[in-house]
C-alpha cells in the first residue's frame, strides 16, 4: 500500500494557514490567532478514519526573511539541476541560526517530500515581495497548489490568480472556514492529478471522506430520533407516602415536577447537541448560552422556538390524516378488505381531527395524581400530551445538525441558531411526514415504539435531514 501523502501548509506569517490544517484535518483543536507568529514550530496533524491515516497536515511557522534565503540559496546554486539539494543544504546549515529558524522549520517537511499547499490572503493586494517566498517554494521541486484564503472583505484575487499561476501548477480560491466540503475533496484530486504515486491514495481518501459524511449523517438522524422519542414520553415520578396532600402541598409539588422536568427536557436537548457536534468532531463550538439555553429568548420553551419550529393546523391535519390512515389500515387487513378501506378513512379522519386541535399552540404537561392504593400514591408530570412539542424539538435538532454538518473546523465564531423563516417539513415526502407524527402520537400514548418503528422513524428523520439542507441551500 502506497504512503499516505503528506502536505506542508506554508505562507506568510498571518494568512490563514493554520485554518487551513485545521479544516483540511477535520481537527478544531489547533491554535488560530490574529497575532502573526503563532506557530512557531513545524506540527503534523494526521486525517484518520477507522484508524487509518488518509493523508497528513504540516503547519508551519510562516517566512520571516524570504529575501536573504534566497539571496543565499542563489549565491550557492550552480545550476537549476542542484536548486532543491541547495534549499537542504541551506536547512542543514541554518537549522540552530535564530534568524531563519522559521524558514528551517518550514522548508524541513518539504525537503523530506511533502507537497506545497501555499497560502495567501486574498483580501490584501498583490504584493511583489511574496516572489522571493515563492521562488524558494519552487526551488524545492515539490509538488505544489496555492490556495487564495480571502480573510477580510475586499478582493484582489484576480490579480493574486495571475501572479500564483506563473509558480504554482493548481491555483485554487478556498476559504478555511466557509468552504463547502466538495471543496476540499476537489483539492484532494487536484493534488492527486500532480502527482501519480498520491493519485489511487487520494481516490482511496476522496471515497472515504464522502462515505464519512453520509454515515455521519445516518448515525446523526438514529441520535435525533432516539432523543425525540424519549423527550416526548418522559415523565417526571414522585412516590407519596403522606396520604392525599392538601392544595398547598398539591401545588408545590406540581411545581417541582413542572421543573425537574423541564430541566431534564434541557439537559436531553443538550445532551443531544454534544453528541452531534462529538460526531463531526467539533470539540469547541462555542455558543451563547443562559444556563442550557442556547438563547435566553430561543429556550426550548419559549414562545419564540413554537413559532420557529412547530407547524401549522393544516400541516397537523395532514400528518395526522396519513398516520391515522395507516393504524385504520389494520382493520381492512383483519376484515380481509371487506371494509372497502372504511377503516382507514375513519382513523385517518380521526387522527386529522385529534391533530389539528392540537395546533397553532403549546400545550405542556400538567401533573396527575394516581389512586391511592396500600397508603401510596404516585404523582406523575409527563409525558407531554401536544405533538407541537415534538416538532419543536425535531426542528431545534434539525437546524442544529445542519450548522455543525456544515461548519469547517477552522470556524471560531459563535455558532447562531436563526430560527427558519418558513416551515421546511412541506418539503419532505408525505410518508416521512406520517412516519414521524405517528412515532410523536404513539409516544405521547405512552406506547414505546418496538424495534421496526424506532428504524422507520431514524430513516424518516434521515429524509428530514436531507430535506432540510435542501431546503436551506435552495431556498427558492
Amino acid at each position: 500500500m502506497s504512503q499516505p501523502p503528506l502536505f506542508a501548509v506554508v505562507g506568510h506569517p498571518n494568512k490563514g494557514k493554520s485554518s487551513v490544517v485545521a479544516t483540511l484535518s477535520q481537527n478544531d483543536a489547533i491554535a488560530i490567532a490574529l497575532e502573526p507568529g503563532t506557530t512557531r514550530e513545524h506540527h503534523t496533524y494526521p486525517l484518520s478514519i477507522d484508524g487509518e491515516t488518509l493523508y497528513t497536515l504540516v503547519d508551519t511557522p510562516g517566512f520571516q526573511r524570504p529575501r536573504q534565503v534566497l539571496a543565499w540559496l542563489e549565491a550557492h546554486s550552480l545550476s537549476a539541476s542542484d536548486r532543491a539539494e541547495t534549499v537542504a543544504a541551506f536547512v542543514q546549515q541554518h537549522r540552530d541560526d535564530p534568524r531563519f529558524h522559521d524558514e528551517c522549520e518550514l522548508l524541513t517537511p518539504l525537503i523530506n517530500g511533502a507537497g506545497i499547499i501555499y497560502v495567501v490572503d486574498g483580501s490584501v493586494p498583490y504584493s511583489a515581495a511574496h516572489e522571493s517566498e515563492m521562488t524558494i517554494l519552487r526551488w524545492t521541486g515539490q509538488p505544489s497548489l496555492a490556495l487564495i484564503n480571502s480573510i477580510g472583505t475586499d478582493d484582489h484575487s484576480d490579480t493574486w490568480q495571475a501572479a500564483l499561476g506563473q509558480y504554482f501548477q493548481v491555483v485554487r480560491k478556498f476559504n478555511a472556514v466557509t468552504a463547502p466540503f466538495n471543496q476540499h475533496l476537489s483539492l484532494l484530486k487536484a493534488f492527486g492529478q500532480l502527482e501519480p504515486a498520491w493519485e489511487s491514495v487520494l481516490e482511496r481518501a476522496v471515497m472515504y471522506l464522502s462515505e464519512q459524511r453520509a454515515q455521519r449523517r445516518h448515525q446523526a438522524a438514529r441520535l435525533i430520533a432516539t432523543a425525540l422519542e424519549d423527550m416526548m414520553a418522559w415523565q417526571e415520578r414522585r412516590t407519596l407516602t403522606t396520604g392525599q396532600p392538601a392544595d398547598a402541598e398539591r401545588d408545590a409539588l406540581a411545581g417541582q415536577l413542572r421543573q425537574a422536568w423541564y430541566r431534564h427536557q434541557r439537559r436531553r436537548e443538550q445532551a443531544l447537541r454534544l453528541a452531534i457536534e462529538a460526531l463531526y468532531q467539533h470539540h469547541r463550538v462555542q455558543r451563547q448560552e443562559a444556563e442550557l439555553e442556547w438563547h435566553s429568548d430561543h429556550d426550548l420553551f419559549s414562545e419564540d422556538s413554537r413559532q420557529a419550529w412547530g407547524v401549522s393546523r393544516k400541516y397537523l391535519a395532514g400528518a395526522g390524516f396519513g398516520a391515522g390512515a395507516l393504524g385504520g389500515a389494520g382493520l381492512d387487513a383483519v376484515t380481509l378488505g371487506s371494509s372497502l378501506g372504511t377503516g382507514a378513512l375513519i382513523g385517518g379522519l380521526v387522527g386529522a381531527a385529534g391533530s389539528y386541535f392540537y395546533g397553532d399552540r403549546l400545550t405542556l404537561p400538567v401533573m396527575r395524581l394516581g389512586p391511592l392504593r396500600d397508603g401510596l400514591q404516585t404523582a406523575r408530570f409527563g409525558p407531554v400530551q401536544d405533538s407541537q412539542f415534538g416538532y419543536v424539538v425535531l426542528g431545534r435538532a434539525v437546524d442544529h445538525w445542519w450548522h455543525i454538518s456544515c461548519r469547517n473546523h477552522a470556524g471560531r465564531d459563535t455558532l447562531n441558531l436563526a430560527p427558519a423563516d418558513s416551515h421546511w417539513l412541506e418539503t419532505l415526502a408525505p410518508e416521512h411526514r406520517q412516519q414521524i407524527h405517528k412515532a410523536l402520537q404513539r409516544c405521547r400514548k405512552q406506547k414505546p415504539l418496538g424495534s421496526d418503528q424506532r428504524h422507520r422513524l431514524a430513516l424518516a428523520v434521515e429524509a428530514a435531514l436531507e430535506a432540510y439542507s435542501h431546503w436551506r441551500l435552495n431556498p427558492g
